[in-house]
């Protein structure tokens, strides 16, 4: 003890900037230290006193405090100060580019009403795709953070976790909402499967081959409950596919308008799914979860949702907030798209893109390979470069082959920009990028992760607690880009046999809800 007194001075500072550069609060590092050794853990109260110097650790406890942030114990003694804290970033740092609108006469209400019908005619962009794209923005600028829609769903399912469908159900009948089995086998014009719609005042119509499957009618109550909950259930909300895109509604105004409907459903389609994300996940319960399970994928089982409602809500709860998500469908188009760490779309999700880049993991898991049918059963981790701009980024991503309500395969892919993470634990981030970059040009596209790099991505993996992101170094490095026709690749990704599959397979792909 009179050692820790007399050589940890900036003890407390130094705790508190970790704590906070990592996005943890009090209770989060208190329950990480408890999960390690419950005998040596400081309660809230306690860990609080010894960030403002109040109290000094014991040995003990400074040993568990030095675990869950993968440091030394002597890390914490030295007489250097505390690298000042830095909060993940708000506001719109998670958004991948913001134009200058300058000079700012040309880009006034009046003005921007007037050209925008013209630019979605000219590139066949309907009125609700466009809508959408907006919703996804404010989404990303946001950074998943809606606690109101939050509060919402907690009065509702009062923080309980997990959901049975009893549970669920008896919400729905408190709230008054009757449900209507249907049997719908025939696929609409648009070819899609009606999963469930609403019918005002209090009507849940639902697909009846969603009996078998428990997750998703959990989901597609939760979502409707949502309806009820947020808009009054006047009947104003998309219906659900089980395939594809959302289904369509009937339009009698001309394809490349912007009627203020398209806005509405598209906000509304948005706000219901958070709900219902947020009340089978809700924010403080789950955060604990995902520590609790490493922020394995194959933990919603232990919940009762699918693999995308745990994806999803990863994003929205997670302390650290530099996430993306995807959900790909063959050959080549996104119906979900979050992009909490601004990493650049890998395909257009409104419009064809001809040179798409194929070491994506979401687009080699879309062919039907032998490693795509292994990740039915066991996701990928996949550690990746990418050269935007002219500066390397690392990103770690986890993907999943799986099959949506109609059995069509599709992945999901989650995934986190490491080097915030880096950079948080005091490491130098764009030297093991650049470590990492290099050994990739070596590779001619793929590399082992040099020992330092890896080190440090262990140390993020500890910290974050996110398995998968040590697995992830299992496999070597891999480089992707935007675009193939900006590869970096000795050998162009774009000449590459699955990129010419998708080139020649691809169509114009349905935006994606958000």
């Amino acid at each position: 003890m009179v050692g820790l007194l007399r050589q940890g001075h900036f003890l407390g500072s130094k705790l508190r900037s970790l704590r906070k550069r990592n996005g943890l609060t009090l209770d989060e590092v208190s329950a990480r230290c408890i999960q390690l050794d419950s005998e040596h853990a400081p309660s809230v109260s306690y860990l609080s006193m010894v960030e403002t110097g109040k109290r000094v650790p014991s040995a003990q406890m400074l040993e568990v405090l030095a675990q869950v942030f993968g440091k030394d114990v002597g890390w914490f003694l030295d007489r250097t100060e505390a690298q000042p804290a830095s909060p993940p970033r708000k506001g719109r740092g998670g958004v991948a580019t913001v134009m200058p609108l300058e000079p700012a006469f040309l880009f006034s209400k009046e003005l921007l009403q007037s050209a925008l019908p013209e630019l979605l005619a000219q590139t066949g962009t309907s009125g609700r795709q466009f809508a959408r794209l907006l919703v996804r923005v404010w989404q990303e600028a946001r950074q998943n953070d809606f606690p109101d829609i939050e509060r919402a769903a907690e009065s509702v399912g009062r923080r309980r976790m997990p959901l049975t469908l009893e549970d669920v159900l008896k919400i729905a009948n408190d709230l008054g909402l009757l449900i209507r089995w249907i049997d719908e086998d025939r696929r609409n014009p648009q070819s899609k499967l009606l999963r469930a719609r609403f019918e005002a005042p209090s009507t849940i119509v639902i697909n009846r081959r969603l009996r078998g499957q428990e997750a998703r009618l959990k989901y597609t109550l939760a979502f409707f409950i949502g309806h009820k909950i947020l808009h009054g259930a006047d009947g104003v909300v998309p219906p659900h596919s089980v395939t594809g895109a959302t289904a369509e509604e009937p339009t009698t105004v001309d394809a490349a308008s912007m009627a203020p409907r398209d806005v509405l459903l598209a906000w509304r389609d948005f706000e219901c799914s958070a709900f219902a994300g947020a009340l089978l996940c809700p924010k403080q319960p789950l955060r604990q979860f995902l520590v609790r399970e490493h922020h394995e994928i194959a933990a919603c089982d232990k919940l009762g949702v699918t693999p995308a409602v745990m994806m999803r809500r990863m994003t929205a709860v997670s302390p650290y907030r530099h996430w993306h998500f995807f959900d790909g469908y063959s050959p080549g188009f996104l119906r979900a798209v979050y992009r909490g760490n601004g990493i650049p779309l890998p395909w257009g999700n409104m419009s064809l893109v001809p040179d798409p880049c194929p070491h994506w993991a979401v687009f080699r898991l879309l062919r039907d390979t032998p490693e795509s049918r292994a990740a039915e059963h066991k996701p990928v981790s996949q550690i990746s470069i990418m050269r935007d701009g002219g500066e390397p980024k690392l990103y770690c991503c986890h993907s999943l082959r799986t099959q949506d309500a109609a059995d069509v395969s599709h992945v999901l892919s989650v995934g986190v920009d490491l080097a915030p993470a880096l950079e948080a634990q005091g490491l130098d981030a764009r030297a093991m990028i650049t470590m990492i970059d290099e050994s990739c040009r070596r590779g001619k596209g793929v590399g082992k992760v040099p020992p330092e790099a890896a080190a440090g991505i262990r140390t993020v993996s500890h910290v974050l607690n996110i398995a998968w992101v040590a697995r992830a170094l299992e496999s070597p490095a891999s480089v992707i880009c935007p675009r193939s026709s900006g590869c970096p690749r000795e050998i162009s990704c774009g000449d590459a046999p699955l990129a010419r599959d998708l080139r020649s397979t691809s169509r114009a792909p349905t935006t994606a809800r958000s």
